[in-house]
């Protein structure tokens, strides 16, 4: 039984669970329908453009005349973005690959290098990244896909693994390990292949102790230091609690603390701590259920209230998290982690002429991802993903052609009023994800001079429709010849978009507006 079976078996397991809560139930946030789910003004959008409705006619129009001057189509092409795309893994549970007869920089190389991908995703276990107090010990491996990432120019998403039941040893550093006690977990795993964590004694930190507290929050701001906000990372995986950080130690039944009240409020601590300190890059936190009553919905909750994004680390399994991913906030992103199989025919699981591969691509696809990881569970090599990709390279290409968003401006009007000139755009989502944040439109002359600039509402535009916004500039100045510019703000971040239109772009990634429909 490997992890994702692991994970779809808990389903059942959870309601027993869930039965058992009593009283302690009522006081948790529990599992709702997200869709419809108020979740407040979240996200507030600076200098917000008009969006109509729009008159074309009579005394009162405001955006008199109205003509198509121009009209932009969907990208035939992968469209590199932040907030999107496939996902390589140079680590996942079991560290970097370390394949006989070549070096780990060029095993590392040939991950980042996979034409179809746009980030790389790094799991580290916590004694890896830091081995005393005070400061950061990033391993050799961190330091070669980073850099190679950046010549690639791609982005790097990760986690720092708390614990880890795929490795020997302890999670903590050792410099914690005389301070902290380790509470041993109550169960054993399904079945037994030899693997690490069949073999090992399962046990969880008293994450509440104040020694342990005290490192978090300092693992947190050395980490933060370096990179919030770098340009090389795109977002961090919350540190929750249990195995790989996910929010549970399943099949190992309760938990660690005192009461599960201690251990939902030792949690939403530590969540607090990562928000505070994460002002600028993205947390994304697991859509696991509470299995092991630790506050895996509150912390939920507050990710998304907060700005943040979600993930799931499988795509068949729970009704809930399937719920969550498929009527999130437009403005929320999704990430979505599945193993794929390797090309051989002994690993496809082809039923009924579908490889097991393509039931993955079309369910990310149908819960709206933003990301999707492209790695071979507990055995990442780029061959073990080409071996798929050369002989069924249609599934990888198409999700890679529509994950995410795609915007681009479908409808250009033109018009004249008051002695001011100006354009509506109607902004068009070929994707099938939301912007996931607020998307800016800025009007420049080609000297790069920005005459209008504001933003639409957060996750606009949709998957489906046109969302319509008004930009003017004084005076009589033609629209034609001057620039549309997009951006997206992340957590008060601005990052560049690139139009995903078939027509020319320029360098800046800004579309040169021209007539190019009859008059």
């Amino acid at each position: 039984m490997n992890r994702r079976e692991m994970l779809r078996a808990s389903a059942g397991a959870g309601v027993a669970v869930a039965a058992g809560t009593g009283g302690t139930a009522s006081a948790q946030i529990l599992e709702h329908r997200w869709e419809g789910h108020d979740w407040g003004n979240v996200l507030p959008v600076p200098d917000r453009l008009y969006q109509g409705p729009f008159t074309n006619y009579g005394a009162d129009a405001n955006a008199p005349g109205g003509s198509v001057v121009m009209a932009t189509s969907p990208s035939r092409d992968i469209v590199p973005n932040i907030g999107m795309g496939l996902t390589a893994y140079v680590s996942g549970d079991t560290g970097p690959p370390r394949l006989p007869g070549q070096s780990l920089e060029r095993s590392i190389s040939d991950i980042v290098a996979l034409p179809f991908t746009q980030t790389i995703y790094l799991r580290p276990n916590w004694r890896e990244v830091q081995t005393r107090p005070g400061r950061l010990d990033l391993p050799d491996w961190w330091h070669i896909a980073v850099d190679l990432a950046r010549r690639h120019g791609k982005r790097v998403g990760f986690r720092i693994m708390l614990e880890n039941p795929d490795d020997a040893a302890p999670g903590m550093p050792a410099f914690l390990m005389g301070k902290v006690p380790y509470v041993p977990l109550r169960g054993s795993w399904p079945g037994n292949r030899g693997e690490v964590r069949h073999r090992k004694k399962h046990a969880m930190p008293r994450y509440d102790a104040p020694a342990y507290q005290a490192a978090f929050e300092e693992l947190n701001t050395l980490l933060a230091e370096q990179l919030n906000g770098s340009p090389d990372i795109e977002y961090m995986d919350t540190m929750m609690y249990g195995f790989w950080g996910e929010g549970h130690h399943w099949p190992f039944e309760g938990n660690v603390f005192p009461s599960d009240v201690a251990a939902r409020a030792t949690m939403m601590r530590m969540l607090e701590t990562q928000l505070r300190l994460w002002t600028k890059t993205p947390l994304v936190t697991n859509t696991q259920p509470d299995f092991n009553r630790v506050g895996n919905a509150e912390m939920l909750d507050r990710t998304v209230r907060s700005g943040n994004w979600i993930r799931s680390d499988t795509i068949f399994i729970e009704n809930t998290q399937i719920e969550a991913l498929s009527n999130r906030p437009a403005w929320t992103a999704a990430v979505s982690e599945v193993g794929m199989t390797r090309g051989d025919p002994s690993r496809l699981q082809t039923v009924d002429g579908v490889t097991l591969n393509e039931q993955i691509v079309a369910h990310v696809l149908a819960v709206g991802a933003n990301y999707w990881s492209v790695w071979n569970w507990h055995d990442e090599a780029a061959a073990n993903v080409l071996s798929y990709y050369e002989k069924f390279p249609e599934p990888i290409d198409r999700i890679a052609r529509r994950i995410g968003y795609r915007v681009y401006p479908a409808f250009i009007w033109s018009f004249a009023r008051d002695g001011a000139s100006g354009i509506v755009v109607g902004l068009a989502n070929d994707g099938v994800a939301g912007v996931p944040g607020v998307l800016r439109l800025s009007v420049t002359d080609p000297a790069g001079t920005v005459l209008a600039s504001g933003c639409v509402d957060p996750g606009y535009p949709k998957p489906t429709g046109i969302r319509q916004a008004m930009l003017a500039w004084p005076g009589k100045r033609d629209w034609s010849g001057l620039r549309l510019r997009a951006e997206i703000e992340i957590k008060g971040v601005r990052h560049p978009v690139r139009w995903a239109c078939q027509q020319p772009l320029n360098p800046d990634c800004s579309l040169t507006l021209k007539q190019n429909l009859p008059a």
